[in-house]
């Protein structure tokens, strides 16, 4: 497996007290969040993949009601290489920007077929240049198909881990190198999960559920109203 480049440590330093508070955030989501785990259903990587993209902009929820049928006439790369866009886009019509992710659908299950004998490549670099991927997918497919150890930053980390002081970066890139820096990788997968979780259930983007938040005695609450 090829690793993500190895990265430099950001130039911003880490929010006072990160580095305290990083054991506290980890140990309280252990306690909640024992089983966390992508909340995307697939069977194979392929279909982790395409879930992925799908859900960019769009809730898990919206992608899990799509993908059956859509795996049902498409189940893998060789499948979906033959398939236009014009036949994707009835499939996930339900999700946001329905007629870019099948565009990139279809270049993407091309460029399997072409490049890769119609795997997923268990290869950091290769899902990147995916159509329609990126740094976050390629975390998310390779942590949760491969166990490749990975935290893929998306609204909700970014979020929680800004409101947590663990960062101070808005760039999703910095925040999961600041996290990164404070966390063991055994446990990148498992984090990832867990704040994902909290952030959809308790860390609210609007109002969130301070008082009835476990960690509510050691969080900053950064950026949080009164």
């Amino acid at each position: 497996m090829t690793r993500p480049p190895t990265r430099r440590a950001p130039a911003a330093p880490l929010p006072k007290g990160a580095r305290a508070r990083a054991p506290q955030v980890l140990a309280t989501l252990e306690t909640l969040y024992p089983d966390a785990r992508t909340e995307l259903e697939f069977r194979t990587p392929f279909e982790l993949l395409v879930a992925t993209v799908l859900s960019a902009q769009a809730t898990d929820v919206s992608v899990n009601a799509a993908t059956p049928a859509l795996f049902e006439a498409y189940p893998d790369a060789e499948a979906m290489s033959r398939a236009e866009p014009e036949d994707l886009e009835p499939l996930i019509r339900r999700i946001g920007l329905y007629r870019a992710k099948a565009r990139n659908l279809a270049a993407l299950a091309r460029q399997l077929v072409e490049r890769h004998g119609g795997e997923v490549p268990n290869d950091f670099d290769a899902v990147v240049a995916l159509p329609g991927a990126g740094r976050k997918t390629a975390n998310v497919v390779l942590s949760n198909a491969y166990g490749f150890p990975a935290i893929a930053v998306d609204t909700h980390v970014g979020r929680l881990a800004r409101r947590l002081g663990l960062s101070a970066q808005t760039n999703p890139d910095k925040v999961e190198a600041d996290l990164q820096r404070l966390f063991s990788p055994e446990r990148w997968i498992f984090l990832h999960h867990a704040l994902i979780l909290h952030g959809r259930r308790v860390c609210f983007a609007r109002r969130p559920n301070c008082p009835g938040c476990a960690m509510l005695a050691f969080c900053p609450r950064i950026g949080v109203e009164p």
